[in-house]
């Protein structure tokens, strides 16, 4: 049964991967020598060929780190290499919560630092050559420590009490893992911007002035009680630019990256914060909280069902089945289902991006919209033509092309 299992594994595997490299492949396929007449506007000559350069590098990158995680992988399964791992972990300590933990710590450790030269690659040569990188060594590592840190301590606190769920409860763990989870959900999407940010992130708020004003002047027409607008330094790692809504109930806030405060007028920074206002009047963020809430009850409760099949963890080579060997196993083979899950939340997420942009249109100018978006497009150097099919597959916003034309329309 066991033998059945590896290869199922093994299937899923390969086929994760092939499917990748297909979706890549015709990405590239697609990429056009000529822009369509609604977007020949946003690039010069010299602009486009940049961007597909730009395109062409991230697509050879991808198609290296993915093929080495490919590798890694299957060097892991065949050779008995998550064996080893919990070996290795049995030898520091034998009650099972701290091996886990011990268990994961090393395999996150291990990973990170194979990929670590992938990151500083991407980071000082891609996003350099391309003028995006802004990004000092020294911002890098303490980025790299800061991030170590907390996945010590909230993965890690998070791990013991789900262990400890578990290792007292059993098949019953799924609820209180759940019931968990949606509180750290829930608190992590009201309090993120105000407690992990700051580690990253200087973060103020907005001065007062003309941006301030026109902000406070259309929240108050639409009905959007906000207080708190703040101003990011995202020119601190990168000159493309953002924004992002924040936060539930008294605690939302908007956050205007200062690369965006920079490359827009203040009309069209107003137009992409009603576009944000547009998720939060149409119900989009408590939606997705909902959903990811669900989502994870249902994910709790088929890991309880599996994690009481043996066979998961001999099929990975170890003889003592548990719940850090049963995880990895299960990570696996429900990778299929969150494929498809993954495609109706994509979905779902278009439609909610053509709703947020129809409140943009309604309730100030579609216009100015389409100008901040264009801008955006030209600052990231975008690819304005993907494949429809990889499109469906991995874009949770619809293209630049499709938005125009639902704006205009």
């Amino acid at each position: 049964m066991y033998t059945i299992v590896f290869y199922v594994i093994i299937a899923i595997v390969v086929f994760d991967f092939t499917l990748d490299r297909w979706l890549d492949y015709l990405n590239a396929k697609n990429r056009k020598s000529k822009l369509p007449v609604e977007l020949q506007d946003i690039y010069d000559e010299e602009k486009y060929q940049k961007s597909i350069a730009y395109d062409k590098e991230n697509s050879k990158f991808e198609l290296i780190s993915s093929f080495l995680n490919f590798i890694l992988i299957l060097c892991m399964l065949f050779l008995a290499g998550f064996a080893f791992v919990d070996q290795l972990a049995g030898e520091f300590t034998i009650n099972s919560i701290y091996k886990a933990l011990v268990f994961f710590l090393i395999l996150g450790l291990a990973s990170d630092f194979i990929h670590l030269p992938f990151s500083i690659y991407d980071t000082f040569v891609i996003e350099e050559k391309f003028g995006f990188n802004k990004t000092t060594p020294k911002t890098f590592v303490l980025d790299k420590l800061k991030g170590w840190l907390l996945s010590l301590i909230l993965g890690g606190g998070f791990g013991f009490v789900i262990l400890w769920f578990y290792y007292k409860t059993t098949n019953m763990f799924w609820i209180y893992a759940w019931v968990l989870s949606s509180f750290v959900m829930i608190f992590l999407a009201m309090f993120y911007s105000n407690i992990i940010v700051p580690l990253f992130n200087k973060q103020e708020p907005l001065e007062d002035g003309e941006l301030k004003d026109a902000i406070a002047k259309f929240a108050q027409k639409v009905g959007f009680k906000l207080d708190n607008i703040y101003r990011i330094d995202g020119s601190k790692r990168s000159s493309k630019a953002n924004a992002y809504f924040t936060g539930l109930g008294a605690k939302k806030r908007i956050v205007l990256y200062d690369t965006l405060i920079k490359e827009l007028t203040t009309n069209e920074i107003v137009a992409v914060l009603a576009h944000e206002i547009g998720h939060y009047k149409r119900k989009h963020t408590i939606q997705g909280i909902i959903l990811s809430i669900i989502q994870t009850g249902i994910t709790f409760y088929l890991l309880s069902l599996f994690l009481s099949i043996p066979e998961l963890s001999y099929a990975l080579g170890v003889s003592q089945p548990s719940f850090h060997i049963g995880i990895i196993a299960f990570g696996i083979l429900y990778s299929p289902i969150s494929l498809f899950v993954g495609l109706g939340l994509n979905n779902l997420s278009r439609k909610n991006e053509y709703e947020a942009d129809a409140f943009t249109k309604t309730n100030f100018n579609a216009e100015h919209l389409i100008s901040a978006l264009k801008k955006l497009s030209i600052n990231n150097l975008s690819n304005l033509t993907p494949h429809p099919i990889y499109v469906f597959f991995h874009y949770s916003h619809p293209t630049l092309l499709e938005r125009i034309g639902a704006l205009r329309n």
